[in-house]
């Protein structure tokens, strides 16, 4: 009787076994004209390494955006802070400081001036390359490593001898899950450049590429703040964005790279561990 039952809802009702469709645009609460038209999902590319893409549309002014994201697993992958002087080399593209360094992945690292000269901390293969640390507004983080682990912290919680290797950057946009206030630039879209670590201790690195706009720092704060997108953080550091931006990733069958307009000097790169 209850299987009778059953095939008369399947025939009435012949949808109602199987999964709905996403619904899509999926809009943003802090920008109801900023939807996400394809969510993408994670895909493993090599150990300890996935690779993702989600498209996003603005409608005014109309731009469209891909938010492309690597996330790393620190069992299998070290993080490095890379300078392209290592290689006799004034700035370089991202896909150079990566190939150089022979990273699996890489993302472009902090501000810097038009001699190439960091704007903040900056300690690179055990030397400091500048040891003050920056009390401007904008630069409020720091990405360090220690022993080999990472770690995001505001500024004025840091002191040098944390960190093997570190840079600042900022604004530190997370920080354990909570958003900080953003007042310098807070609404305009622009390229962005990120990186961040979830509660699994995983890290993201994340760059828009489009051709014009980008994302806003609060919009930026709802995507890696929510669990509704399965890319959350805890700590979240922007990066050197506009033409800096940039990206590199090789998989063991694919290879991603996000080119910025201007040469870097600084790096996060990412080797696979070898202990």
């Amino acid at each position: 009787m209850l299987r009778l039952l059953g095939l008369m809802l399947l025939l009435l009702f012949p949808g109602m076994n199987q999964a709905q469709p996403a619904a899509y645009p999926v809009k943003f609460k802090s920008s109801p004209g900023l939807t996400i038209t394809d969510m993408g999902s994670w895909k493993l590319i090599r150990r300890g390494m996935e690779f993702r893409k989600v498209s996003l549309e603005r409608t005014e002014p109309y731009q469209t955006v891909d938010l492309k994201m690597v996330r790393l697993d620190m069992r299998w992958v070290v993080p490095h802070v890379v300078r392209s002087t290592q290689f006799n080399l004034k700035g370089a593209d991202i896909k150079t400081l990566a190939e150089k360094s022979g990273a699996i992945a890489a993302i472009n690292g902090s501000y810097f001036d038009e001699k190439g000269r960091p704007l903040g901390f900056l300690k690179a293969a055990a030397s400091h390359i500048n040891q003050a640390i920056s009390k401007s507004l904008l630069f409020t983080g720091i990405f360090g490593v220690k022993n080999r682990a990472p770690f995001i912290m505001h500024r004025d919680d840091f002191f040098p001898e944390q960190a093997d290797e570190g840079l600042q950057s900022g604004p530190l946009l997370l920080i354990r899950g909570t958003p900080l206030p953003v007042t310098r630039g807070v609404g305009k879209h622009s390229r962005r450049s990120l990186i961040g670590m979830d509660k699994e201790q995983r890290l993201i690195i994340a760059v828009t590429d489009g051709l014009l706009g980008g994302l806003s720092w609060v919009e930026v704060q709802e995507f890696f703040g929510s669990d509704q997108w399965q890319a959350q953080t805890t700590d979240l550091l922007n990066l050197d964005g506009g033409g800096s931006a940039q990206l590199y990733v090789k998989g063991l069958q694919m290879e991603e790279h996000v080119p910025g307009s201007t040469y870097v000097p600084v790096a996060v790169a990412f080797v696979s561990r070898v202990d």
